[in-house]
């Protein structure tokens, strides 16, 4: 597979490109590079050096077609003409993590995917084994490409957070651990509007899976539970829950009960204080025990696991907690770009919310909202170009609703409507790129903003 006249072409050129180009190049293929915009100056410096020819500012199709295997970008849609013409000459098209699992060699994988709570999940794995002393890495959309780790610094056990896109282009891969967290809709305008096409994304982490591998779900979310009562699962199922008629004392698995997280897998049980974990919420206790059990799996010990779990700190832009000014509390929560995450967010909130909402909508529907929005919300800041779905979604339930287009606006709008006590929340259910180039500016520019109060 990897000789000289296999011709390698990778479709955009950012993160999880350039990890592939220089994998690929490494192993051995004729790399070629495009991208339909600007390549930023690190990732061409890093082409460069190892002698890769790149295009940008658009595709010359002829240097495409002429590929053995195209390795596609996660955010290029099957849409868009260039992969049209790809499919059509019957090119295999394959994700990042695909091409690089057909070079991890013994390593292992735990592979974390859901509609909310991956990164915090994947970074928690990541931190209890690394801390037990694992030769591990962290990788996928929570940072480093799997391809430029394997090319640069092979580990014995990889934590990846995955997308459903990179999971539409997957052929072989195969995690020795799985992990669902949970599925709500969310990018539904990339799989035709159809909700059972994203579970059925979702659900292709395990398709490849063995009977000797682990498949950790969440026994809670009745998507998931609905998808494997009528589906061939082959690895070995273990479920998390909170619901007290879901747990199973004798199985592997974990749950809460009575302010306590237990985790039991293969004989060993682990119990602690939900109060002991350093994220809070009723989300971080699910991504607690699908972190737990992953780990387990992994062979970590009870008594390391407890340790390690109580030195954890948060993600950025995830609930993170920014400042108080003259009592009231201001939460950076821009990563919540769909309405399941705002959910989760107001339900861990025990104080009054002026809430900050807005952006690109991907049709949500903020009925969702509306129960935690009438106990906790007394007002509503919109950020966004066409603020109108919630304008209408709420237009009943809160008074004021405000729009603004600044950062320094919302914060300070936000800030004059909130009393001692109050807690200022961005968790804006929608994408950033009316305003922003991406969550993390959003993220920045409102702390920036609180900075600056």
């Amino acid at each position: 597979m990897s000789t000289n006249t296999q011709r390698l072409v990778i479709l955009g050129a950012a993160e999880s490109g350039v990890g592939a180009a220089l994998l690929g190049r490494q192993q051995g293929w004729d790399v070629f590079v495009s991208d339909g915009g600007k390549i930023k100056e690190h990732f061409k410096e890093a082409l460069q050096q190892q002698g890769i020819a790149f295009e940008e500012g658009g595709h010359t199709i002829e240097n495409i077609l002429n590929a053995n295997c195209i390795v596609k970008s996660p955010g290029i849609s099957n849409k868009v003409a260039v992969i049209r013409q790809v499919r059509e000459a019957g090119i295999e098209v394959c994700s990042e993590i695909e091409f690089a699992y057909r070079y991890k060699g013994d390593s292992k994988i735990i592979a974390i995917t859901g509609s909310n709570g991956k990164s915090t999940t994947t970074k928690l794995t990541y931190h209890l084994l690394q801390k037990g002393g694992f030769d591990v890495a962290m990788v996928g959309n929570i940072g480093y490409s799997f391809a430029r780790q394997i090319a640069e610094r092979p580990c014995e056990w990889y934590v990846i957070e995955v997308s459903s896109f990179q999971l539409d282009d997957i052929h072989q891969f195969r995690p020795d651990v799985a992990v669902l967290l949970n599925i709500t809709p969310d990018h539904l305008d990339r799989y035709d509007y159809k909700f059972e096409n994203y579970i059925a994304s979702k659900f292709r982490i395990t398709e490849n899976q063995h009977t000797t591998d682990r498949f950790i779900v969440n026994k809670d979310d009745k998507v998931i539970t609905q998808y494997i009562s009528t589906h061939s699962i082959h690895a070995k199922i273990i479920y998390f829950t909170m619901d007290e008629n879901n747990i199973e004392i004798e199985n592997d698995g974990g749950h809460i009960h009575d302010s306590r997280m237990y985790i039991q897998y293969e004989g060993e049980s682990m119990d602690m204080s939900i109060h002991d974990l350093a994220i809070k919420g009723k989300h971080n206790q699910y991504n607690s025990m699908a972190a737990g059990i992953s780990a387990r799996t992994a062979g970590l010990r009870s008594e390391k696991l407890r340790e390690n779990f109580a030195g954890f700190e948060g993600i950025e832009h995830r609930l993170e907690y920014v400042a108080t000014v003259r009592g009231v509390t201001f939460i950076n929560d821009s990563k919540a770009t769909n309405v399941n995450s705002v959910w989760f967010a107001l339900e861990s909130m025990t104080q009054p919310v002026i809430l900050i909402l807005g952006g690109q909508d991907k049709g949500n529907d903020y009925n969702e909202l509306m129960e935690l929005v009438r106990e906790k919300v007394k007002a509503i800041i919109c950020i966004g170009v066409d603020n109108a779905p919630i304008h209408e979604a709420f237009k009943n339930v809160v008074e004021p609703i405000i729009d603004t287009n600044i950062m320094s606006d919302t914060v300070n709008a936000a800030y004059a409507l909130a009393e001692k006590g109050d807690v200022v929340l961005l968790s804006p259910a929608c994408a950033s790129f009316d305003l922003f180039k991406n969550y993390e500016d959003r993220g920045q520019q409102f702390k920036a903003a609180v900075r600056n109060l």
